[in-house]
């Protein structure tokens, strides 16, 4: 069955530009679309979620979704929304990130069924690499005119006067590229929809340019808004830069961390483009949120559905207990049943010092605390903390007389000292 797959994103605010007759033509039967992927890393991150999600929903609602690993535009480099040209990568390289970008895809795209609607993952370079320059610019260069190119924003905003580095020609060719690949799509594909960000709008409608113009067929173009953050910052992006999909990269649970900590408004817009929930769910989340916001059951829910849907379910769980785990009335248990990654990623940036094993049986709370690591400035410092109650052991209040031993170790390596609630300290013991 066919849903109205337009008037499901426009409640979810992921329209920004529909062509003309495109919501018709999606309404009368099955109908194909692609969106292009950047092969340049062998990760999607979630700057991409947007279009995944776009092929996902499209996918649902009855429709063929098409996947376009870009490797022949890969090794150009697309201009939009770019002040510099990028590095270009080898075919080997190419082929190794669109394996890893394809199992990505899976986690949203059902690819391995039988049904007719089943998503299909192709890259350009398979349909460029055999086009010589000539026949190139013979067959689809001479249906589009300079004027036209330089229309676009892409190209005037690469050579306005504000810009240093001018754009090379391989670059303003990319729009050409782009265009032919839908064509080839329409061609061989019937595939009628191109979709992808706003700023994509220039290159998708010089394809549907070339459908008129070479096929005398029609191609649609529907663009999303590209995402931004209530506070002005980049979305996407974390202090140790992009917030990837793959695992290795960025942790389950510094990704879940990302969504936990989207503010209010950022949270009632994210849960309705990055998650499959309905409408009636969604709104009584935000009610029941609404009613009590210091819970943060918007945000909560919002890093449940994502980190489960790019990782798995105990990938998420994993997260959530170690977010939780620093307000455990069972920390020391908990604790020690996080994975040495998940408590470096719990801790990262906490003050560590190093000691042996031969110094844990040796070393007194005065000499953890001071001497030994420099946590605290003086050993007088330390001794008055003990005395003022103010030092725990894995979150446990000692005295000047607590000894350190291999029971206190966390993944059999790591100590957490605390000085009040704020000042927290880790002895790695090798």
């Amino acid at each position: 069955m066919i849903k109205n797959f337009v008037e499901e994103l426009e409640w979810r605010g992921m329209i920004h530009d529909t062509m003309p007759g495109a919501e018709e033509h999606l309404i009368e039967a099955m109908r194909s679309a692609y969106i292009g992927f950047d092969p340049t890393a062998d990760s999607l991150h979630i700057g991409n979620l947007v279009p995944i999600m776009l092929l996902a929903h499209f996918q649902r609602c009855g429709h063929k979704p098409f996947a376009l690993v870009g490797g022949a535009t890969g090794m150009i480099g697309d201009p939009s929304g770019k002040s510099s040209e990028r590095n270009l990568l080898d075919e080997k390289t190419l082929r190794h990130n669109q394996e890893a970008i394809k199992k990505q895809l899976a986690h949203f795209l059902d690819f391995e069924s039988d049904v007719p609607n089943a998503a299909v993952l192709v890259n350009n370079y398979d349909w460029m690499k055999e086009f010589s320059f000539l026949e190139f610019i013979r067959d689809v260069g001479k249906h589009i005119t300079v004027n036209y190119m330089m229309a676009k924003d892409s190209v005037k905003n690469r050579i306005s006067s504000e810009s240093t580095d001018g754009m090379s020609f391989t670059e303003f060719t990319y729009q050409l590229v782009q265009g032919y690949d839908f064509l080839h799509l329409y061609k061989e594909n019937e595939c009628t929809i191109q979709m992808g960000g706003s700023d994509q709008w220039g290159n998708i409608t010089t394809g549907t340019e070339l459908i008129r113009r070479i096929a005398q067929g029609k191609g649609f173009a529907i663009t999303c808004p590209l995402i931004t953050k209530s506070d002005g910052s980049k979305f996407g992006k974390s202090e140790g830069g992009n917030v990837w999909l793959d695992g290795n990269r960025t942790s389950p649970y510094k990704f879940y961390q990302y969504w936990l900590n989207s503010s209010d408004e950022d949270a009632k817009k994210y849960i309705k483009i990055f998650t499959f929930l309905d409408k009636d769910e969604i709104n009584t989340i935000v009610e029941a949120h609404q009613e009590a916001p210091h819970q943060r059951l918007l945000q909560k829910r919002l890093a449940q559905e994502i980190t489960t849907m790019v990782h798995s379910k105990p990938d998420f769980e994993n997260a959530e207990k170690a977010s939780n785990i620093l307000f455990s009335k069972s920390f020391k248990t908990d604790i020690k049943t996080l994975d040495e990654k998940t408590f470096l990623d719990v801790f990262e940036g906490v003050p560590q010092a190093q000691i042996s094993k031969d110094e844990l049986s040796d070393i007194d709370m005065i000499g953890a605390l001071a001497a030994k690591t420099n946590f605290l400035a003086s050993n007088s410092e330390a001794r008055r903390a003990l005395k003022e109650n103010a030092v725990a052991v894995n979150k446990e209040k000692v005295k000047e007389d607590y000894q350190l031993s291999v029971d206190d170790l966390i993944n059999d390596k790591y100590i957490i000292l605390n000085k009040g609630k704020k000042n927290t300290y880790i002895i790695k013991v090798l």
